[in-house]
């Protein structure tokens, strides 16, 4: 079972007293004028698109119904959290992504957005049904409780219940009345519990679907070891590419520099004083582009400053000019993974501005909030990037994927190029 933050469990029965009568009271009441202003524009809506789908202005409408939809079905878990002042299990919608007709025609293919637009429907007859119990209880019980304050107020001739019964007593009738504004007083809050444990029931039932949640998370987590292993196979291969090309090779001229420095030492020790040089120059070579690549990996920097300083002594090797704008305090720490993947991501965003981009200007935009870090790398450049496979923004987007992460890019030919990352800080 799972617990809310305070650490009741959200599936424990609610006792009834008369502090969640209230409570009851206050959730039942509004349910019809709410279930009205919803049932009617979504039946309008819903048969005004069902019969336009023909001219295929009606997938239009039925997208709007369904996103009308949701918005109610938002405001009932809302309702049911207030209710019960615990959360509610969670709710999965399929990803949405795309522009123009085909995100509408996307979006009626979600299975949970069909159940919220039915509940909106159905739920109109449970609603009458509560409200009218509710509103007759609380009479009931308060009209009868009272009834010896406001009996005089009753036009004469007026025939009461009791006398119909064949007790003329004014005693029976007063306090008969009384006993029955008692009954029905002590049972209030047994029956507004039940009326809104079952409104509630729906909501939860129709509204939430935890086991699709669980399944779509199972499913995410499943991408994002995938996209991990992969990440890590084209970083090895990189880091293995570059060592090749470079430290690789200035060691193997500095291995055949040093042995003719050493055939020559005997014969012609002048000779062999530009051979050292030369050695010293290729050793200098091969350790700055041994720290290139291990700044690629893990710079000392981001593991003893942070991203701030990592990103910033990035942006200063750039070849174009860089402008930070960085939403993080210096000295500031966050999840070891979120730093590696952000670091990763501009640096690598960087790189490409400098060989591909032709731009003059790049922002560098760094934001968090309480649960995510907001990455934006822009250019000015000729634009024309994209994420295709075999292109090196896909093992960006496989990086962020590890980290349940995403990129975005809007690069149209001409520019500018806008590459968008959020990062998950939870």
């Amino acid at each position: 079972m799972t617990s809310n933050a305070t650490g009741i469990d959200r599936y424990q029965p609610v006792p009834v007293t008369w502090a969640q009568a209230r409570r009851d009271f206050g959730y039942l009441i509004p349910g019809l004028f709410i279930g009205l202003a919803t049932f009617i524009p979504l039946m309008v809506t819903f048969w005004l698109g069902v019969g336009l789908t023909v001219i295929w202005v009606g997938i239009a409408i039925l997208a709007g119904c369904l996103a009308a939809a949701r918005g109610f079905a938002s405001g009932e878990r809302a309702r049911v959290r207030w209710l019960y002042r615990r959360e509610l299990p969670p709710t999965y919608y399929r990803r949405n992504e795309g522009r123009g007709f085909g995100r509408l025609w996307r979006s009626l293919h979600d299975p949970q957005s069909w159940r919220e637009l039915l509940f909106g429907i159905i739920q109109l007859p449970v609603r009458i049904v509560g409200w009218v119990f509710t509103v007759t209880w609380s009479a009931v019980a308060l009209g009868g409780i009272s009834y010896p304050l406001w009996e005089w107020a009753l036009p004469e001739g007026n025939v009461h219940l009791f006398a119909l019964l064949g007790y003329d007593s004014e005693f029976i009738h007063l306090t008969g009345y009384v006993a029955i504004g008692l009954f029905f007083a002590l049972t209030l809050p047994y029956v507004l519990r039940g009326l809104a444990a079952f409104d509630s029931g729906m909501v939860r039932l129709m509204l939430t679907n935890e086991a699709a949640a669980l399944r779509a998370r199972a499913e995410q987590l499943t991408t994002s070891r995938t996209a991990a292993v992969q990440a890590e196979a084209q970083t090895l291969r990189r880091v293995e590419r570059d060592i090749h090309d470079g430290p690789q090779q200035r060691l193997v001229r500095l291995n055949m520099d040093l042995e003719a420095v050493r055939r020559r030492l005997d014969d012609d020790p002048e000779a062999a004083r530009p051979l050292v040089e030369e050695a010293l120059v290729q050793s200098q070579e091969a350790l700055s582009e041994l720290r290139a690549v291990s700044r690629g990996i893990a710079p000392p920097i981001l593991t003893d400053r942070g991203l701030r300083a990592a990103l910033t002594a990035t942006a200063a090797r750039c070849p174009v000019e860089v402008s930070l704008d960085i939403d993080l305090e210096t000295g500031a720490r966050l999840p070891e993974a979120v730093e590696n993947a952000a670091y990763f991501v501009v640096s690598e965003a960087l790189t490409n501005v400098a060989k591909h981009s032709g731009a003059s200007l790049c922002t560098v935009t760094v934001k968090r909030d309480a649960q995510v870090l907001l990455l934006q790398v822009r250019d000015n450049g000729k634009g024309g990037a994209h994420l295709g496979k075999g292109h090196g923004l896909a093992g960006l987007a496989d990086r962020l994927a590890a980290v349940d992460g995403r990129l975005d890019i809007a690069s149209p030919s001409g520019g500018p190029t806008v590459l968008t990352a959020d990062i998950p800080l939870t």
